[in-house]
């Protein structure tokens, strides 16, 4: 049974595992994305989505805290200065787990941790956004605007057909 346990020892005393999860988090503050197992990638979830969350908020004090679990002040500086900004807008979930299956040596179960906002194959938010459907059929114009009709001949040129055959040569 699991009463009381909130964290994730990792077979590891609190001071390895603390810095272990700092040096974690500063290697997918700076590459975005890192590969380690699925346990570790669960701690280490749980460690950054409240520095992520403080980092919304540019104060000194946000700064100061954030340094103390990091103890990387180029890490901290480009938490601010990158991150913040591209998931300002999101409420949470700033990291997401992709499972990658097991490792060759010892069969542990392998992940990929990455920062949400910053995959360009999953985040085509600006794309989705534009994309509307239309389901209302279009307006007739009203009476006082004036109706240009179009013309419906097509005029060919001898010219256009041969260079067609030409340039699909």
């Amino acid at each position: 049974m699991r009463h009381g346990k909130k964290v994730m020892h990792l077979g590891r005393k609190t001071a390895h595992r603390k810095s272990m999860l700092a040096n974690m988090a500063c290697s997918l503050i700076e590459h975005k994305r890192i590969n380690t197992t699925v346990t570790k990638a669960k701690a280490l979830k749980q460690f950054i989505e409240p520095l992520v969350t403080k980092s919304k908020d540019d104060t000194t004090h946000n700064r100061r805290t954030t340094f103390r679990y990091l103890r990387n002040k180029d890490a901290v500086s480009m938490l601010f200065r990158d991150v913040a900004p591209k998931v300002g807008d999101r409420p949470g979930g700033y990291t997401r787990i992709i499972k990658l299956g097991n490792r060759l040596g010892d069969n542990a179960d392998m992940a990929m941790i990455e920062l949400v906002d910053f995959n360009d194959v999953y985040s085509n938010t600006e794309e989705t956004a534009k994309k509307t459907t239309r389901r209302s059929r279009a307006k007739k114009p009203t009476a006082d605007a004036p109706v240009v009709e179009a013309a419906t001949e097509v005029t060919e040129t001898p010219d256009a057909p041969a260079a067609e055959e030409k340039s699909e040569e």
